[in-house]
C-alpha cells in the first residue's frame, strides 16, 4: 500500500491545485471575452507566434500543450477555419503536418495578451514580492521539468478506437 501525504504535502497539494484552477478559470473568462478563444487555442496560437517564424508540427504543439492530439487537432481545425492558422504537410516528412500563424493569428493574441497580462499579474503575482515569484519559478520549473521528463504524450501508443 503506498504510503500518504503528509499534512503539509497534503495542504500544498490543494492550495496548488486550487490557485492554477482560480487562475484558469479567470484566465480563460478574458480569453473568451476578449477574443473568443479557449485556452487551448490561446496556447497554440501564442506558441505559434513566438516560434521566431519558423513553423511549428502538430507533434511539437501536442508535446508543449497539455491537451490531447485529438483535442489538439479539433482545435488546430477550429482555428484554421477561423483564418487564425494554416496547416500544411511537412515537406520533410509526409506524416507530419506544419502549421503556421497568419497575421490575422497574431493580431488575435495582440488583442488578447494585454487583459491576459493584467489577470495574471492581478491574480497570481499581486500578492508576491519578488523574491517569491524567483522561488515559485524555480520551484515550479523543477516539478514541470520532473514531469516532463517522461516520454512526450505524443511517443505513447495511440490507443485503437477498436480496443475497449
Amino acid at each position: 500500500m503506498a504510503e500518504s501525504l503528509n499534512p503539509v504535502q497534503m495542504h500544498t497539494y490543494f492550495a496548488l491545485t486550487e490557485a492554477v484552477s482560480l487562475l484558469q478559470y479567470a484566465v480563460r473568462q478574458q480569453l473568451q471575452a476578449e477574443g473568443g478563444l479557449s485556452y487551448v487555442q490561446f496556447e497554440i496560437l501564442a506558441k505559434l507566434a513566438t516560434a521566431d517564424g519558423r513553423a511549428l508540427t502538430m507533434t511539437d504543439l501536442a508535446d508543449g500543450v497539455v491537451y490531447s492530439r485529438s483535442g489538439l487537432t479539433h482545435q488546430a481545425g477550429l482555428l484554421e477555419r477561423d483564418g487564425l492558422i494554416t496547416r500544411r504537410a511537412s515537406p520533410d516528412d509526409q506524416r507530419a503536418t506544419v502549421v503556421d500563424i497568419t497575421e490575422a493569428g497574431r493580431e488575435r493574441v495582440a488583442a488578447v495578451l494585454p487583459g491576459h497580462i493584467d489577470v495574471v499579474r492581478e491574480l497570481l503575482f499581486e500578492p508576491l514580492s519578488e523574491r517569491d515569484v524567483r522561488t515559485l519559478g524555480t520551484l515550479m520549473t523543477r516539478a514541470r521539468d520532473h514531469m516532463r521528463s517522461r516520454p512526450p504524450r505524443s511517443a505513447a501508443p495511440r490507443r485503437s478506437r477498436r480496443a475497449g
